[in-house]
Protein backbone atom coordinates (compact mmCIF):
# COMPACT_ATOMS: atom_id res chain seq x y z
CA UNK A 1 0.00 0.00 0.00
CA UNK A 2 1.32 3.36 -0.46
CA UNK A 3 0.40 6.33 1.62
CA UNK A 4 -2.04 7.74 -0.19
CA UNK A 5 -4.09 4.67 0.15
CA UNK A 6 -3.81 4.33 3.56
CA UNK A 7 -4.56 8.11 5.33
CA UNK A 8 -4.53 6.29 9.03
CA UNK A 9 -0.46 5.72 8.72
CA UNK A 10 1.32 8.53 10.06
CA UNK A 11 4.27 9.50 7.95
CA UNK A 12 5.93 12.54 7.74
CA UNK A 13 4.90 12.75 4.10
CA UNK A 14 1.32 12.90 4.66
CA UNK A 15 1.44 14.85 8.33
CA UNK A 16 0.86 18.01 6.82
CA UNK A 17 -2.05 17.14 4.98
CA UNK A 18 -3.23 15.99 8.36
CA UNK A 19 -2.86 19.55 9.52
CA UNK A 20 -4.22 20.97 6.90
CA UNK A 21 -7.75 18.65 7.71
CA UNK A 22 -8.15 20.27 10.90
CA UNK A 23 -7.19 23.67 10.20
CA UNK A 24 -10.39 23.98 8.38
CA UNK A 25 -12.90 22.83 11.09
CA UNK A 26 -10.65 24.70 13.79
CA UNK A 27 -11.93 28.50 11.26
CA UNK A 28 -15.44 26.79 11.30
CA UNK A 29 -15.36 26.21 15.21
CA UNK A 30 -14.35 30.13 15.35
CA UNK A 31 -16.13 31.75 13.08
CA UNK A 32 -19.37 30.46 15.11
CA UNK A 33 -18.02 32.24 18.95
CA UNK A 34 -18.82 35.72 18.75
CA UNK A 35 -15.34 38.13 19.08
CA UNK A 36 -14.08 39.70 21.99
CA UNK A 37 -15.66 43.08 20.51
CA UNK A 38 -19.17 41.65 20.29
CA UNK A 39 -19.14 39.65 23.71
CA UNK A 40 -18.23 43.71 25.10
CA UNK A 41 -20.93 45.25 23.20
CA UNK A 42 -23.18 42.77 24.47
CA UNK A 43 -22.09 43.12 27.85
CA UNK A 44 -22.30 46.51 27.53
CA UNK A 45 -25.78 46.68 26.54
CA UNK A 46 -26.85 43.74 29.10
CA UNK A 47 -25.35 46.42 31.94
CA UNK A 48 -27.23 49.57 30.57
CA UNK A 49 -30.47 47.37 31.02
CA UNK A 50 -29.74 46.39 34.59
CA UNK A 51 -28.48 49.91 35.21
CA UNK A 52 -32.29 51.39 33.53
CA UNK A 53 -33.82 49.14 35.49
CA UNK A 54 -32.20 49.92 38.89
CA UNK A 55 -32.89 53.60 38.12
CA UNK A 56 -36.44 53.41 37.33
CA UNK A 57 -36.89 50.66 40.49
CA UNK A 58 -34.99 53.54 42.81
CA UNK A 59 -37.31 56.12 41.36
CA UNK A 60 -40.63 54.14 41.87
CA UNK A 61 -39.12 53.30 45.12
CA UNK A 62 -38.59 57.55 45.87
CA UNK A 63 -42.07 57.98 44.75
CA UNK A 64 -43.97 55.44 47.05
CA UNK A 65 -41.82 56.94 50.10
CA UNK A 66 -42.87 60.51 48.80
CA UNK A 67 -46.74 59.51 48.19
CA UNK A 68 -46.25 58.03 51.75
CA UNK A 69 -45.43 60.42 53.76
CA UNK A 70 -48.09 62.82 52.06
CA UNK A 71 -50.46 60.42 53.06
CA UNK A 72 -49.26 60.13 56.71
CA UNK A 73 -49.15 64.42 56.90
CA UNK A 74 -52.90 64.66 54.64
CA UNK A 75 -53.93 61.79 57.97
CA UNK A 76 -52.14 63.99 60.78
CA UNK A 77 -53.70 67.13 59.07
CA UNK A 78 -57.35 65.63 58.49
CA UNK A 79 -57.31 63.44 60.94
CA UNK A 80 -60.32 65.09 63.39
CA UNK A 81 -62.44 66.14 60.22
CA UNK A 82 -64.96 63.66 60.90
CA UNK A 83 -64.94 64.36 64.90
CA UNK A 84 -65.16 68.16 64.36
CA UNK A 85 -67.94 68.07 61.53
CA UNK A 86 -69.58 65.89 64.49
CA UNK A 87 -69.45 68.73 66.88
CA UNK A 88 -70.58 71.49 64.70
CA UNK A 89 -74.11 70.39 65.18
CA UNK A 90 -73.84 71.03 68.95
CA UNK A 91 -72.02 74.10 68.38
CA UNK A 92 -75.21 75.25 66.01
CA UNK A 93 -77.36 74.03 69.22
CA UNK A 94 -75.66 76.03 72.03
CA UNK A 95 -75.67 79.28 69.65
CA UNK A 96 -79.50 78.69 69.03
CA UNK A 97 -80.30 78.58 72.65
CA UNK A 98 -78.55 81.77 73.34
CA UNK A 99 -79.99 83.72 70.82
CA UNK A 100 -83.37 82.99 72.42
CA UNK A 101 -84.52 85.86 74.24
CA UNK A 102 -87.29 84.96 76.17
CA UNK A 103 -86.17 81.35 78.41
CA UNK A 104 -88.12 79.45 80.24
CA UNK A 105 -85.95 76.81 82.99
CA UNK A 106 -87.73 74.05 81.47
CA UNK A 107 -87.23 74.87 78.29
CA UNK A 108 -83.26 75.86 78.95
CA UNK A 109 -82.71 72.48 80.53
CA UNK A 110 -84.71 70.48 77.42
CA UNK A 111 -82.25 72.27 75.00
CA UNK A 112 -79.24 71.47 77.12
CA UNK A 113 -80.09 67.69 77.54
CA UNK A 114 -80.93 67.78 73.47
CA UNK A 115 -77.41 69.42 72.74
CA UNK A 116 -76.11 66.78 75.88
CA UNK A 117 -77.26 64.10 73.54
CA UNK A 118 -75.74 65.14 70.68
CA UNK A 119 -72.71 65.32 72.10
CA UNK A 120 -72.67 61.88 73.53
CA UNK A 121 -73.97 60.84 70.16
CA UNK A 122 -70.53 62.26 68.36
CA UNK A 123 -68.69 60.81 71.10
CA UNK A 124 -69.73 57.10 70.24
CA UNK A 125 -69.74 57.78 66.72
CA UNK A 126 -66.02 58.69 67.20
CA UNK A 127 -65.14 55.82 69.82
CA UNK A 128 -64.92 57.90 72.15
CA UNK A 129 -65.98 56.76 75.72
CA UNK A 130 -66.76 57.53 78.94
CA UNK A 131 -64.96 55.55 82.01
CA UNK A 132 -67.18 55.96 85.20
CA UNK A 133 -65.43 53.83 87.47
CA UNK A 134 -67.98 54.02 90.66
CA UNK A 135 -67.78 50.53 92.68
CA UNK A 136 -64.82 49.22 90.35
CA UNK A 137 -61.35 48.16 91.37
CA UNK A 138 -58.66 51.00 91.02
CA UNK A 139 -56.80 50.63 87.61
CA UNK A 140 -53.96 52.95 87.58
CA UNK A 141 -53.67 52.12 83.75
CA UNK A 142 -57.25 54.08 84.01
CA UNK A 143 -58.17 55.89 86.75
CA UNK A 144 -55.92 58.71 89.19
CA UNK A 145 -56.56 58.54 93.08
CA UNK A 146 -56.97 61.98 94.47
CA UNK A 147 -57.43 60.74 97.91
CA UNK A 148 -58.04 57.45 100.18
CA UNK A 149 -61.39 57.92 102.33
CA UNK A 150 -62.34 55.72 105.25
CA UNK A 151 -65.22 53.48 103.54
CA UNK A 152 -67.19 50.15 104.19
CA UNK A 153 -66.06 49.05 100.52
CA UNK A 154 -62.95 46.45 100.32
CA UNK A 155 -59.80 48.01 100.02
CA UNK A 156 -58.89 49.84 96.62
CA UNK A 157 -62.28 50.22 95.35
CA UNK A 158 -63.45 53.71 93.72
CA UNK A 159 -65.93 55.20 96.03
CA UNK A 160 -66.26 58.26 94.16
CA UNK A 161 -65.99 59.89 90.81
CA UNK A 162 -64.55 63.50 90.66
CA UNK A 163 -64.51 63.53 87.23
CA UNK A 164 -65.50 60.75 84.35
CA UNK A 165 -62.46 59.46 82.49
CA UNK A 166 -62.44 59.02 78.50
CA UNK A 167 -60.80 56.56 76.08
CA UNK A 168 -60.68 56.55 72.72
CA UNK A 169 -60.77 52.97 70.48
CA UNK A 170 -59.47 51.39 74.34
CA UNK A 171 -56.47 54.22 74.98
CA UNK A 172 -56.78 56.53 77.55
CA UNK A 173 -57.24 60.29 76.34
CA UNK A 174 -58.08 61.32 80.19
CA UNK A 175 -58.03 58.79 83.59
CA UNK A 176 -60.82 59.56 85.59
CA UNK A 177 -60.35 61.12 89.30
CA UNK A 178 -61.38 59.03 92.01
CA UNK A 179 -61.38 59.06 96.01
CA UNK A 180 -60.28 55.09 96.54
CA UNK A 181 -61.30 53.15 99.58
CA UNK A 182 -58.99 52.61 102.22
CA UNK A 183 -60.52 49.31 103.61
CA UNK A 184 -61.53 48.08 106.94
Amino acid sequence: MTNTENPQEATPDNAPAAEATVEPSVESHTDTLPSIEEQFRALEQQAAEHHDAWLRAKAEGENIRRRAQEDISKAHKFAVERFAGELLAVKDSLEAALAVQEQTVDSFKAGVELTLKQLVSAFEKNALNEVNPAGEKFDPHRHQAIGMVDAEQEANTVVTVLQKGYTIADRVLRPALVMVAKGK
